[in-house]
């Protein structure tokens, strides 16, 4: 059975989508630790990222930079943290996190509750800045 994220990349279910290319595909977690907190997912379904063959592990790393970038230009933050648990949903992926401090990227702290309209337009001012 396709994981979650395989079906948010064929469009079987909705995200709020930040950037794509025919590899990669980001978007915003629905359950936030801040706002922008953005997951970096390649599109072949492969459970463990060090699994991921290198040149797409590579350009992952690359791709979820530009994205980084981007999110920096949107929210507010020192720095975007990078966070790898890769047990939550068998799919490899990368949280992008926009952080002012170590404590910002505990993930046992609240999540974030945001409108469909917060999502939507954090997503559309991200995705304005994110140069493939």
């Amino acid at each position: 059975m396709a994981s979650v994220f395989s079906r948010i990349v064929k469009g079987e279910i909705p995200s709020y989508k930040v950037a794509e290319d025919e590899r990669y595909y980001a978007f915003l977690d629905i359950n936030p630790l801040a706002k922008g907190h953005t997951l970096v997912i390649p599109k072949e379904e492969i459970d463990y990222l060090f699994d991921l063959p290198d040149e797409l592990l590579a350009g992952m790393m690359v791709f979820s930079k530009k994205v980084a970038r981007a999110i920096e230009k949107v929210v507010p933050c020192k720095r975007i943290g990078v966070a790898v648990l890769g047990l939550e949903v068998p799919h490899a992926h990368i949280h992008l996190i926009p952080i002012n401090s170590e404590a910002d990227i505990s993930f046992s702290r609240p999540k974030l509750r945001l409108s469909d309209e917060e999502f939507r337009d954090l997503a559309g001012r991200i995705a304005a800045e994110v140069r493939l």
